[in-house]
C-alpha cells in the first residue's frame, strides 16, 4: 500500500519555529527522503546536546537517504561519512551533489557490524533511528561502535521507544492497542531512555551526558505529526494517544581510559 502523503500538512508542520534549523529546508524535499523517521526534527534536538566544530569528522550511521548527513554538513560545517546498508551510495551521492557537498559528505554502503574505519577515526558519531536495528545486543556498542570515535568524543542517538519498560512477558503483557504492531513496527527492539542509559553504561567505556524521552511529550508529538504527514498504514501513534510511545534521546562521551 502506497502512503498518502499530506504535503500541505508537511509544509505547515515542517516550518515550526521551534525547529529553526529544520525550517531552512524544503518540506517537499524532506518528505521525499522518508524512510520511516522525522530525521530533521530528531536530529535538530539531538544536536542540542552535542558539540560540533568545523572540520570535525562525523559518522552518520544508518543515514538512510543522507538527509541528516547533508543537515550536519550544512549546519555545522563538518565532514560526514554517510553510512547505510540499505540505500545505494550512488543514489546518496547524487543527492549530496545536488547540495554542492560532494567534497564534504562521503556516502558509503556498509553493514554496521563491519564498519570499514580504523579505531579512533571519528570526532563524533550520530545515529538517528538506527541503533534499535542492531545495537540492542550485549556486544555491538563496546566492540563495534564506541572504538570508532576518539577518546573524549561524543556519540548521539535517537530511537523510537517507550516512556517506561513493560513488566512481564512480552508481547503478552503489552497494552492491547500495541499488540498488533509487535512485528510490523519491531516493538521487540523498542526500549525506554533509562534502558538505553543502562545499556550504554554496561560497556564501561562511556559516560552518559543526556538520556531522556524529549520533555513535554515532544517525542510522542513528533512521532504523531510525522505519521500524519506520511500517511503510514500503521497508526501506532494515533492509537497510542500519548500513553506509551516516544523517542529516546541519548548523548554519551567515550572515556579516555577505554
Amino acid at each position: 500500500m502506497q502512503n498518502e502523503i499530506d504535503l500541505e500538512l508537511a509544509k505547515k508542520l515542517l516550518k515550526n519555529p521551534a525547529f529553526p534549523r529544520t525550517t531552512k529546508y524544503d518540506p517537499e524535499w524532506m518528505v521525499g527522503l522518508d524512510l520511516g523517521c522525522p530525521t530533521f526534527w530528531l536530529l535538530e534536538r539531538l544536536c542540542e546536546g552535542m558539540k560540533f566544530e568545523p572540520g570535525m569528522r562525523v559518522l552518520d550511521l544508518g543515514c538512510g537517504k543522507a538527509g541528516g548527513s547533508i543537515f550536519l554538513a550544512k549546519e555545522f560545517d563538518v565532514q560526514v561519512w554517510a553510512v547505510d546498508v540499505g540505500v545505494s551510495q550512488s543514489e546518496n551521492l547524487e543527492r549530496i551533489r545536488e547540495m554542492g557537498l560532494e567534497c564534504q559528505v562521503f556516502p558509503l554502503r556498509a553493514d554496521a557490524r563491519e564498519l570499514p574505519f580504523p579505531k579512533d577515526f571519528f570526532d563524533a558519531i550520530v545515529c538517528v533511528n538506527s541503533l534499535f536495528f542492531f545495537a540492542t545486543d550485549e556486544i555491538y556498542l563496546r566492540h563495534h561502535l564506541i572504538p570508532r570515535v576518539k577518546p573524549g568524543g561524543q556519540i548521539g542517538s535517537v530511537v523510537p521507544g517507550f516512556y517506561e519498560e513493560f513488566d512481564g512477558d512480552l508481547p503478552t503483557n503489552l497494552p492491547e492497542h500495541l499488540k498488533q504492531y509487535w512485528g510490523s513496527c519491531m516493538l521487540y527492539t523498542w526500549h525506554s531512555a533509562e534502558w538505553w542509559r543502562r545499556h550504554w553504561l554496561k560497556t564501561e567505556s562511556v559516560e552518559v551526558e543526556l538520556a531522556d524521552d524529549f520533555p513535554g511529550k515532544e517525542g510522542y508529538q513528533t512521532y504523531l505529526d510525522w505519521e500524519r504527514i506520511i500517511g503510514y498504514p500503521q497508526k501506532i501513534a494515533e492509537d497510542d494517544k500519548g500513553r506509551n510511545i516516544t523517542f529516546a534521546r541519548l548523548v554519551v562521551r567515550r572515556l579516555t581510559s577505554f
